[in-house]
């Protein structure tokens, strides 16, 4: 049933830009759900590609849109903002709210140029989820999208009335590359927040000690780097356990092979999940939580594990580096060192004693700084929709 309105009168409106199906369910739901909860009416504007009928759950009205996370075709991506401006002019949102690339670069500027009338404009609100791939190597191809990317971010950013970033390398590389300007309303949130009830506390398995890994088969991710450690951490320790599951998208850029992970899986280094809907029940399995991501936002496959009691190893790199305090609840490994994430592994498996107070210790860390419910009064806070009940947001 709808959440009851908390303001009396018609409802205002917030249109949501996402960045595909399965993100706006699985990363925007309780945000979605606090904003019907102030009395808002909620729409949200998908991708047709990869769309999953899961987002008729969420209770809101949902507009297919035509954008390509991966395409650089400009004639593609302006028939997307064209596309998307006319929806704004349609649905007349007080807030505008866009997170990753596409949707924060062509949504701000869609909003712009769509107007309102009557001296109306939409707020628009970017959420900066991560830099992405281009930002995250130094290949030629790499440094021709950032110079793109860059000037494309300028724009969008000067049109947005609040800039949400969720960790601080972000934040100083947009300062660097000037998309951020000394006027700028910044906004710095724990990610996009974990339920604490969903991905409640179960003590970590021991017997055997898994490692399990959640991502997209990038090279980004450290999908590699992953299988390579299992190898060498399998050929000393026979009973260890490795788990990836890993979905795999050939249209997106520095995609791994799926062979790669099926080769591992064959070879009975480990085993491989193609994708599953609920990562509950694996986390459920899992001894320590691995992410060798080059680069991230705020990694949420982290949080959940953190919530759910797992002890993690993740690279010491922007994002992943905010989940883990060294020795506390984990352990951080340099980016793309295969060997240094192995000897993590070991640790675990010399003194499994780390893998249950190292969990507790995530779980506490996620109950003080990533309860969803205090990430999204800030969000909303931020951007007008909860300014009654929200807490203080803390700007640069």
């Amino acid at each position: 049933m709808p959440s009851p309105a908390k303001h009396p009168g018609p409802p205002r409106t917030l249109l949501i830009v996402a960045a595909n199906a399965r993100s706006l369910v699985a990363n925007r739901g309780d945000l979605i759900e606090a904003a019907k909860h102030e009395g808002w009416r909620v729409v949200a504007l998908v991708p047709e590609v990869d769309y999953l009928d899961t987002v008729d759950g969420l209770g809101i009205e949902i507009r297919r849109i035509r954008l390509a996370r991966a395409s650089l075709n400009p004639l593609e991506d302006l028939r997307s903002a064209v596309e998307i401006a006319r929806h704004v002019r349609r649905e007349r949102p007080e807030v505008v709210f866009g997170y990753s690339a596409k949707p924060v670069i062509y949504g701000a500027i869609a909003t712009a140029l769509a107007g309102l009338g009557s001296g109306k404009q939409a707020r628009f609100g970017a959420m900066i989820t991560g830099m992405g791939y281009a930002f995250s190597t130094d290949s030629l191809r790499s440094r021709l999208v950032q110079g793109v990317m860059v000037r494309l971010y300028r724009a969008a950013i000067a049109r947005s009335a609040v800039v949400f970033v969720q960790n601080p390398d972000d934040e100083a590389l947009l300062r660097a590359r000037g998309i951020l300007r000394p006027d700028t309303r910044v906004v710095r949130v724990a990610g996009s927040g974990i339920h604490l009830e969903r991905f409640g506390f179960l003590p970590p398995v021991v017997e055997p000690v898994t490692f399990t890994m959640i991502g997209r088969m990038l090279e980004d991710k450290g999908i590699r780097e992953f299988i390579g450690a299992a190898r060498r951490v399998k050929a000393a320790h026979a009973g260890a356990r490795f788990v990836l599951i890993a979905p795999h998208d050939p249209s997106l850029p520095r995609s791994v092979p799926r062979e790669e992970a099926e080769a591992a899986a064959a070879e009975g280094t480990l085993t491989y999940v193609p994708g599953t809907p609920d990562v509950r029940p694996y986390l459920a399995e899992t001894s320590v939580y691995v992410l060798p991501s080059y680069r991230e936002g705020t990694p949420r496959s982290v949080l959940e594990a953190m919530a759910m009691g797992r002890a993690v190893i993740t690279s010491d790199a922007p994002g992943c580096r905010e989940t883990v305090e060294e020795g506390r609840n984990g352990f951080l490994v340099p980016i793309k060192d295969e060997a240094a994430l192995a000897a993590a592994m070991k640790r675990f498996l010399a003194a499994p004693e780390l893998i249950g107070r190292m969990g507790a210790e995530g779980r506490r860390m996620a109950e003080q700084r990533f309860d969803v419910r205090t990430v999204n009064r800030t969000i909303l806070a931020a951007l007008g929709i909860d300014a009654a009940t929200g807490p203080k947001t803390a700007e640069a």
